[in-house]
């Protein structure tokens, strides 16, 4: 291993290189096999020797989801338990329907947007304002740049559709569902358009009553398919999952953000309210086997609820709301409603990877007591070097972004550039004087807990930048807690020409280019970028403090953080791409980390795409009648 600091430290490099797995999961192996029985039977990976669940994990439900997150690491000798092939016969259908529901068509494309859609840079700063007012048109125009499709793309005999927000392996388990205060409808990207599940009372939805201007407010609720996941990544889908859904909550607060509108989780709703809410029933534990198993099961195709986002005009100030009314207004209204139309079906057969369905039960969020609702100020984010943005709107950049499948290896980006995007992924903006930990810029805000993660850099090609492993500290009443927690002989210096009130530490020079590929499952794309990095996340203790619950969140935390990423990058004229295959345990060995206080929960690369011509582009609307 090659990582070269100024004075040398040991890495210990025998578990980290050379990685030699048997299969590693990034690589086709015979796109026409089916899962075999023994890989559904097998035994599962050991856990992990490094970080079991501790003693302190004295709750049921937090140890089952770092019972879960352990089973479900790669290592360098194993990896997570999932299909050794791709059964494309039972690829599961991308597009959910709700026949024989009401089909309203939203404008395609929607018209001009008035006022036109804001240079990208400036939304970090302000909402615009005033807002656009809540109708069809802007309805349209908040799903068109966040929840659509972007594109068809088409090689040889095959076609299949790109959409606005991301999404692990291009698979979309994310449903989306917007509430108005009469009426709940699925959105269907593939024709833009609403399918009503249920109409609720003359305009007289109790859920909105206790808002400041519940007639130019709405509701959009996600929810999570794990079989579509599931169908290509096995066990460790869940964790994609929720990283779709944060990405999926970041594309619909900058969409917002474009018509200056706000956005906040209703994250004091229980699980249970989601379902009443979204009218998605539960699945019921019994009926989840007692191992990986195949055959016809119906109920892995059900959506399960993860969150509710409240949309609202961004100039109605700062209010709250008390989620005992919320809960009440969900359980009068939603009970007695009537939904309309039945879930289509996705895929012939199936295969219940049960570990996923035991952790999603264990970490539903339960009704907490006394938990509030409440909008903070907005705040601007920091800003760098703005003349490194390529004059784009909002719109262009969000409907041009593009996961990378290849970088080439050769773009340097300027230094001011890399602060730049760095900048803008800080939670609590460039207030003088302000500690970052608060979430209170676009579209961290969105979240009512303070930031947990924090981004560990490999920087490869950054042109006045040194080449090294750097740390951005994302919540500094952490700093001295990370500084403990990791290795000893890192330096923790600020690098040349960094701003202040950018919390970037330099750990140590070298090369690492190859350390970044072997931790990230051997892809060239984690090197071949101007620079790639490894989510860290404060994990055992904020399950242990809040609750199990925490656990998707700290996902979704990631996705949001990733979408940043994606935007950024597309934004400065490149390109990004998430990387959800990284040996675990490995990473946490460089940076030093022992036990579950800290883990790697995402991995992401940024640099210039090398376009593959043998892909012709296709339009989003009108598209092909296929379902892919």
């Amino acid at each position: 291993m090659s990582l070269l600091p100024s004075r040398r430290i040991s890495f210990r490099p025998q578990p980290l290189f050379p990685f030699k797995p048997s299969t590693p999961p990034h690589k086709t192996i015979n796109p026409k096999s089916s899962i075999t029985t023994n890989t559904m039977h097998s035994k599962p990976p050991p856990p992990s020797t490094e970080q079991p669940p501790s003693s302190t994990a004295t709750d049921a439900s937090a140890a089952a989801a770092i019972t879960y997150h352990n089973r479900t690491k790669h290592s360098p000798t194993r990896y997570a338990r999932g299909p050794h092939g791709l059964d494309w016969s039972n690829q599961p259908n991308p597009f959910r329907r709700y026949p024989p529901s009401p089909h309203h068509p939203l404008q395609l494309p929607p018209p001009p947007q008035q006022p036109p859609s804001p240079p990208y840079p400036t939304i970090f700063h302000s909402l615009p304002s005033p807002p656009s007012p809540l109708s069809p048109t802007t309805l349209s125009h908040l799903l068109f740049h966040s929840l659509s499709l972007s594109a068809w793309k088409s090689s040889g005999p095959s076609t299949w559709s790109l959409r606005v927000n991301p999404s692990s392996g291009n698979l979309h388990p994310t449903e989306s569902y917007v509430i108005t205060p009469s009426s709940v409808a699925h959105y269907a990207p593939k024709a833009h358009a609403l399918e009503t599940r249920a109409s609720l009372p003359s305009n007289h939805n109790p859920l909105f009553a206790h808002l400041p201007r519940p007639d130019s407010s709405l509701v959009v609720g996600f929810s999570s398919i794990f079989w579509r996941e599931a169908w290509k990544y096995g066990e460790r889908a869940f964790r994609y999952c929720n990283h779709d859904v944060g990405h999926a909550i970041a594309a619909v607060a900058v969409s917002a953000a474009s018509l200056g509108w706000d956005c906040r989780l209703l994250d004091g709703l229980a699980f249970s309210d989601l379902e009443r809410l979204l009218g998605l029933p539960g699945i019921c534990p019994s009926e989840i086997p007692t191992g990986p198993a195949r055959g016809r099961f119906n109920w892995v195709e059900a959506e399960h609820p993860d969150c509710a986002l409240l949309v609202f005009p961004g100039d109605s100030g700062e209010f709250s709301l008390d989620y005992g009314l919320l809960r009440s207004a969900i359980g009068n209204t939603f009970g007695s409603v009537e939904w309309v139309g039945s879930p289509n079906s996705l895929s012939k057969d199936h295969v219940c990877w049960d570990v996923i369905y035991r952790t999603a039960e264990a970490v539903k969020k339960p009704v907490i007591e006394d938990e509030r609702f409440y909008v903070p100020p907005f705040q601007g984010s920091l800003s760098v070097s703005e003349s490194s943005y390529k004059g784009m709107t909002v719109a262009e950049v969000v409907r041009k972004r593009r996961s990378a499948v290849d970088l080439d290896g050769v773009h340097a980006m300027e230094r001011e550039t890399f602060y730049q995007i760095l900048a803008h992924c800080l939670p609590t903006g460039g207030g003088e004087g302000e500690k970052q930990g608060k979430q209170l810029t676009l579209p961290f805000r969105v979240m009512g807990w303070d930031a947990e993660v924090h981004m560990a850099l490999f920087v490869h090609r950054v042109a006045g930048l040194a080449s090294g492993l750097y740390f951005l500290v994302r919540n500094e009443g952490y700093l001295n807690r990370l500084k403990r927690a990791m290795r000893a002989e890192f330096v923790w210096e600020k690098p040349e020409g960094c701003p202040d009130g950018l919390p970037l530490y330099r750990l140590v020079v070298g090369d690492c280019r190859r350390l970044s590929m072997g931790l990230s499952c051997h892809q060239d794309i984690a090197s071949d970028g101007c620079f790639s990095l490894g989510m860290i996340a404060r994990f055992e203790p904020v399950l242990q403090e809040k609750g199990a619950w925490m656990y998707p969140r700290l996902f979704w935390e990631t996705g949001i953080l990733g979408q940043v990423l994606y935007l950024e990058a597309h934004a400065v004229g490149i390109s990004a791409t998430g990387i959800g295959c990284y040996f675990d345990d490995a990473v946490h060995e460089v940076l030093g980390l022992k036990g579950s206080e800290f883990q790697s929960l995402y991995h992401f690369t940024v640099g210039a795409p090398v376009v593959d011509k043998r892909i012709m582009s296709l339009p989003a609307y009108p598209g092909p009648d296929i379902d892919a």
